[in-house]
């Protein structure tokens, strides 16, 4: 297939292609001629660089994993970044259910309700956030 039908099939610009071949993340297509003709493999791999990119990789760690020799070398760099995806889920459900509190919470002012205040308190690991301030007041005890 030609650059623009590749590229169409993801929703991207013809350009994005030429990119990813110049930085070595796409393997220059062969020429028919004078136009690039791509192939099923490099459908795979413009597949895995979107996916890759949709997980938060940058192009440079997308190009470090598909260009590493050794298996145990590509998955440390795999681990690296399993466990940073990791983080942000954490951090995306806990942002998630102080929303959803939020959404459902029948106060005034929802920083000030003792459910939303305990959420807050998990995420701040540990620390007493009730500790010397009256609620329900919001004045210093």
């Amino acid at each position: 297939m030609r650059i623009g039908e590749l590229a169409e099939r993801f929703g991207l610009a013809p350009h994005v292609l030429r990119h990813w071949e110049s930085m070595g993340l796409l393997a220059p297509a062969t020429r028919v001629s004078g136009r690039r003709q791509y192939t099923s493999d490099h459908f795979v791999r413009v597949m895995t660089i979107l996916r890759a990119k949709s997980a938060g990789m940058s192009l440079e760690q997308i190009r470090e994993v598909l260009g590493v020799p050794g298996q145990k070398e590509r998955r440390e760099i795999l681990e690296r970044h399993h466990a940073e995806l990791e983080r942000r889920l954490h951090e995306i459900a806990a942002s998630k259910a102080l929303i959803e509190h939020i959404m459902q919470c029948q106060a005034d002012d929802f920083t000030q309700c003792p459910g939303y205040r305990r959420l807050a308190e998990s995420e701040a690991g540990g620390w007493n956030l009730h500790e010397n301030v009256c609620l329900v007041e919001d004045r210093p005890v």
